[in-house]
């Protein structure tokens, strides 16, 4: 019923900064803890940032200070503000919500990713 679509990924030199979104369509009625996790080859699945409906925020020691988490409920959306890139920020990074259904019942959904490659 909720489908998650991530953008923004792509190639950037290291330094340099990256926008990631995360648009959430279907039958919502309300998500609350939304996440960006990430991926590289080889390692497991890590969560970098979450973000809930309070807006209160948490980050991954490896991105804090550089990274920021963001959404806007109008538009059903997540964000990942990436500045100061680094090699090591290579990864596929995955959108992750947790929905509430009418009635009652949590339920937790996974985008499909977007690719990041920080060259040095």
């Amino acid at each position: 019923q909720v489908q998650l679509v991530e953008s923004g990924g792509g190639l950037v030199q290291a330094g340099g900064s990256l926008r990631l979104s995360c648009a959430a369509s279907g039958s919502i009625f309300r998500i609350n803890t939304m996440r960006w996790y990430r991926q590289a080859p080889g390692k497991q699945r890590e969560l970098v940032a979450t973000i809930t409906s309070g807006l209160s925020t948490n980050y991954a020691d490896s991105v804090k200070g550089r990274f920021t988490i963001s959404r806007d409920n109008a538009k059903n959306t997540v964000y990942l503000q990436m500045n100061s890139l680094k090699r090591e920020d290579t990864a596929v990074y995955y959108c992750n919500a947790d929905h509430v259904r009418d009635g009652g019942g949590l339920y937790n959904y996974w985008g499909q990713g977007t690719q990041v490659t920080v060259s040095s």
